[in-house]
């Protein structure tokens, strides 16, 4: 087992990396605590749960909204969940999302933890502090920044999810290696058969590296005023894409990034070889290949992206395998790359 800490200016969270889930009773008050999960999870794990009250919501990205926030909040209350008192998360990205955001607003604030039990979760969702629910079709618009005391990334539980579930959950970690850190890159090109056979000794080690550096961008930028932007890399488009094509995120994501690299690739930012090692990986592991919204679609989608100031987007490029920058983009611009590469699929 592995404990990285992450410390912020008002905060610190502890994460454990190749721990057993059942760890958590270790880190949870004798009372005053209630569970939030999904159906998939409370049917899978729901009779080891710790003995509180819990509350399952529909599994997938339609469960982040409001209303069901508001749900949640009414439920807490009939619970008799007060300031005291503290919400645990047994589930993946839309799970971590939904209690993060209650735990933030509830009562202007209380206690939260984290069973991450996705690939997607542990590498990226449940890391950080960042919590939302979305705004009609735009993802994540509603939301804050606030960090669990822990999470607990137990491999044991990703080697049994679903095929995609676990592909979407690489796309991240792929990600974070293709932005800052190179070594990871390299260990997952040489190893994409034990990544494939979900090897939990390897899984662990991939893992832990990938919440060590995003716990490193997190420490020094909470609020992503700076070095954060860069764990945005392929999202601008990838959200777009997963919001009109109706896709897991992570395969959203990973088309994201491609356009990406042909975009750094288009501006002279990287060489071809460096373009061809990441989108041959991707592609290695069936990532990417989805269909692409169309042009005006597309333009709508990222007028409304978060990371939009005036008529320009916080793009993140790449420098090259491990190295990101961020730049001022205008919209114009995306959308003309954007056009040359769909009249070219």
């Amino acid at each position: 087992m592995e404990q990285i800490i992450l410390k912020t200016p008002a905060a610190r969270s502890d994460i454990y990396v190749g721990c057993p889930w059942k760890t958590v009773h270790k880190l949870l008050p004798r009372s005053g605590v209630a569970i939030i999960t999904d159906d998939n999870v409370m049917r899978l794990y729901g009779d080891r749960f710790p003995p509180f009250p819990v509350f399952s919501v529909t599994p997938g990205e339609g469960s982040k909204q409001i209303s069901v926030v508001e749900q949640l909040a009414g439920k807490l209350l009939d619970t008799g969940i007060d300031r005291s008192g503290m919400i645990l998360a047994i589930g993946g990205g839309v799970v971590s999302d939904i209690t993060g955001f209650l735990a933030a607003v509830y009562m202007r604030g209380i206690r939260f933890g984290s069973i991450s039990t996705t690939l997607l979760s542990q590498v990226d969702a449940s890391v950080g502090g960042k919590n939302g629910v979305n705004l009609g079709n735009v993802k994540n618009m509603i939301g804050t920044i606030r960090q669990p005391e822990f999470v607990i990334c137990a491999p044991s539980m990703v080697v049994s999810l679903p095929e995609d579930e676990y592909l979407s959950g690489l796309a991240e970690l792929i990600k974070t290696a293709i932005i800052g850190d190179s070594e990871l890159f390299d260990t997952i090109v040489q190893d994409t058969d034990g990544i494939a056979e979900r090897n939990e000794t390897l899984l662990s080690a991939i893992i832990a590296r990938a919440v060590r550096f995003k716990a490193s961008v997190v420490a020094e930028d909470e609020h992503e005023t700076g070095l954060r932007r860069i764990l945005n890399f392929g999202h601008t488009l990838g959200h777009a894409i997963e919001l009109t094509q109706k896709i897991k995120h992570g395969f959203a994501v990973a088309s994201g990034m491609e356009l990406a690299t042909w975009f750094s690739f288009a501006k002279g930012f990287i060489s071809e070889e460096e373009k061809g090692m990441i989108t041959g990986i991707l592609r290695h592991f069936r990532l990417t290949g989805t269909a692409m919204p169309c042009e005006d679609e597309m333009r709508r989608m990222i007028s409304h992206d978060k990371k939009k100031a005036g008529s320009s987007i916080n793009f993140v490029f790449l420098e090259g395998i491990g190295r990101a920058t961020v730049m001022a983009t205008g919209i114009d611009e995306i959308m003309e790359f954007y056009r040359n590469i769909h009249n070219s699929i």
